[in-house]
């Protein structure tokens, strides 16, 4: 009867590691998808490959790289830049799949120069930059940009330019759900309440919010090389994409010290390198095959603290899941399905819990007048570039306009810098 128990927790556990797992891949695919200029039949095999690549990743990060249950998904950090970057190919006088092209070519050798500076030991190098203060900043800054997404999610402002009033009391009607179940509830059920949160949504969204029927696309394509367009070498996007692989390890670093707590565990410089090795194997496949590349999500922090669930096997099962889901067409357009703001909205609640972290880090250390910059320029700063347009930033040289234009890359660098050249205990004095 106990090992029933047990499995079934298991199960339920892995299912709820699904829905995270989908929730926070969907739309990398859709939005890449369209800044390229890629066809519907295109998008859907992008989409299966994210699936199946997830799936794949998080596992080999379990089994081999620094098995802890962090999801290995594709990177926000490079959504982003790719995103900026992709915008900016006509004024760059490049054409989308010129752009794209470079691009892949970049991806992997950022790929290629993560893997031999992980097996040289850059985790123990990142591990000694990475004090507290950086790593709140780092879940500051995180927490601020992912619920400033989710909240125009919820409030229908991914579709539209105007607050759905209908989708906004859903997705507030689940966050009180979702919070309610996370206070009150009991154990068992307080522990899935990421899995409740989506599947009522969803079946409230279902019956009362009916969808207008979209192109369903019966072929797809998952071994397509280089889908972006036709690689080729230009020095100022490898330029751009090594800078961004580089910053993008700060999530590796973010993600394994703010899981250590939770496991009562430290983390060995074998594991570093495992995991280093295997993220540069994954910008490498990404490069290869027109997807984001990857990178442990710090945002598992805010989940696992949700659902209190903290063994790596139910992820395991997740990415199980997840592999299955992008093999079969039906089940991925099926689960295509679910809608963004209830995605969203349940996400907002396990994001939340980011800002604990951030403020765990910050535990015995005073500030003062002369320190609390140290804190306060690279996080405050951060969020300000955030909420400037990007379009702002087109004066800038192409090399450095998405890392300037993105908030959270400019907090995290300027946290690193001011933590490691300025001595702050002889400044207080």
């Amino acid at each position: 009867m106990l090992k029933e128990q047990l499995s079934s927790t298991m199960f339920f556990a892995g299912l709820q590691w699904l829905f995270f797992m989908f929730a926070n891949t969907v739309v990398v695919p859709i939005t890449i998808g369209a800044a390229f200029d890629l066809s519907s039949m295109e998008i859907a095999s992008a989409l299966q490959r994210a699936f199946i690549y997830t799936g794949i990743a998080c596992i080999l990060q379990a089994f081999i790289g620094h098995r802890y249950p962090l999801m290995e998904g594709q990177s926000g950090l490079w959504w982003g830049a790719i995103l900026s970057i992709s915008a900016s190919a006509s004024s760059a006088g490049m054409t989308v799949s010129e752009m794209g092209g470079g691009l892949a070519v970049g991806i992997i050798i950022s790929g290629i120069l993560i893997m031999v500076l992980g097996a040289l030991g850059m985790g123990k190098v990142l591990n000694r930059m990475f004090t507290p203060v950086v790593m709140s900043a780092v879940l500051f800054l995180l927490a601020a940009q992912l619920i400033g997404i989710f909240t125009k999610g919820m409030l229908g402002l991914s579709t539209g330019d105007k607050i759905n009033m209908p989708t906004a009391a859903l997705s507030i009607s689940l966050i009180l759900l979702v919070v309610l179940i996370n206070l009150k509830g009991p154990g068992p059920i307080k522990n899935f309440s990421i899995l409740i949160g989506i599947v009522t949504g969803w079946i409230i969204y279902v019956i009362f919010f009916p969808s207008v029927a979209t192109e369903v696309v019966t072929s797809t394509k998952i071994f397509n090389l280089f889908p972006w367009g036709e690689p080729h070498f230009s020095l100022s996007l490898i330029i751009f994409t090594v800078i961004t692989g580089l910053v993008n390890t700060t999530n590796t670093i973010a993600s394994i010290r703010g899981f250590e707590p939770m496991a009562n565990k430290t983390t060995s410089d074998g594991q570093y390198r495992r995991s280093f090795l295997l993220t540069g194997m994954n910008s490498v496949v990404s490069g290869s095959f027109g997807m984001v590349p990857y990178a442990p999500y710090v945002s598992s922090l805010g989940f696992l603290q949700s659902t209190r669930i903290y063994q790596t096997i139910p992820m395991i099962i997740g990415a199980a899941m997840f592999i299955v889901l992008g093999l079969v067409p039906v089940l991925s357009n099926f689960f295509s399905t679910m809608p963004v703001s209830v995605g969203n909205a349940v996400l907002f609640v396990a994001y939340l819990q980011l800002f604990s972290g951030a403020l765990s880090n910050l535990k015995g250390i005073t500030f003062t007048s002369n320190t609390i910059y140290r804190i306060s320029a690279p996080v405050l700063l951060g969020i300000a570039i955030m909420n400037i347009p990007t379009s702002m930033f087109e004066s800038l040289p192409l090399i450095v306009r998405p890392l300037l234009s993105s908030g959270l890359l400019v907090g995290i660098i300027l946290a690193i810098l001011l933590e490691n050249v300025i001595k702050w205990e002889k400044l207080d004095n």
